[in-house]
């Protein structure tokens, strides 16, 4: 694994004043013929301007000399180095990749699209450069497969149970998923900022039967604290009825007016009346 190191460096405007110095002296003596003096001053002042380079902001600079890595810069600015040094530059600012919409089994076996964007920056320039073929495609495939593998270890939607799921738990799977997608990039020298879910449906081929199951579950879900509402309700009504003494009740007729409140309380439509005139004999 390469490691990164920092690299011999002198002011850049200062570089220059002496390469312009060494090669005003050297045209003064091939002037004057002194040709012994002259060919290895101006000799020295083109190998120190082999040596000049610049660094914009947020962007790193490796160098290798002969073939061997001998150090990266970092600092932005106008710089003399190590001459003869061939340089690659590399940008540090922070970057995005949206995946493509991916098709996946989850943790239930059922197909899903989903997709994802990653925030990320370079933070060794030397992994970047040296470790890896490409850290940019490097960077694409390893967060796609990582999102294939997270999506493969939680179900789509919990249903109720006491589990994590991709649609009912964001958060927790965008942590994560950063969590996946950094450990496959660090040896890149790369660091991922952000990780998140942008896109997550059922597949078009159970994408209406899964929605027919989401819907019974929300009607089941509000039927139940319809129903327990409605039991309060009752509760409550009888137990204000026998305390005032408006209407003695037997067990028989109890019975009757609990079914008959629970009926109109949990009737989806408005309760009609029936009203006893009493028997024609």
């Amino acid at each position: 694994m390469t490691e990164r190191k920092p690299v011999f460096l002198l002011n850049g405007f200062l570089g220059i004043v002496l390469v312009l110095a060494f090669a005003g002296v050297g045209i003064y003596y091939m002037v004057q013929e002194t040709f012994v003096i002259a060919i290895p001053l101006l000799a020295i002042a083109v190998l120190l301007s082999t040596g000049i380079t610049m660094v914009h902001p947020n962007q790193a600079v490796v160098m290798t000399f002969f073939g061997r890595y001998v150090g990266s810069i970092r600092r932005n600015g106008l710089w003399l180095t190590i001459p003869l040094t061939e340089r690659k530059k590399i940008s540090l600012r922070v970057r995005n990749f949206n995946s493509s919409t991916l098709k996946v089994n989850d943790l239930d076996g059922n197909p899903i699209e989903i997709a994802a964007v990653v925030v990320f920056r370079v933070t060794d320039s030397a992994k970047a450069l040296f470790d890896v073929d490409d850290y940019q495609t490097y960077v694409e495939i390893q967060s796609e497969t990582a999102l294939r593998n997270i999506a493969s270890q939680y179900p789509y939607d919990g249903f109720d149970r006491e589990i994590y799921s991709l649609r009912g738990h964001t958060e927790e799977i965008a942590a994560r998923l950063t969590e996946n997608v950094q450990e496959r990039l660090k040896v890149a020298g790369v660091e991922v900022l952000e990780a998140r879910l942008t896109h997550l449906a059922y597949s078009t081929e159970i994408a209406a039967a899964m929605l027919q199951r989401q819907q019974a579950a929300a009607i089941v879900a509000a039927r139940q604290t319809i129903v327990e509402g409605a039991v309060g309700m009752v509760e409550e009504a009888i137990a204000q009825l026998e305390r005032k003494g408006v209407l003695p009740l037997d067990e028989e007729r109890k019975a009757n007016m609990i079914n008959n409140l629970l009926v109109a309380i949990v009737s989806d439509r408005g309760a009609q009346p029936v009203i006893n005139t009493g028997s024609l004999y």
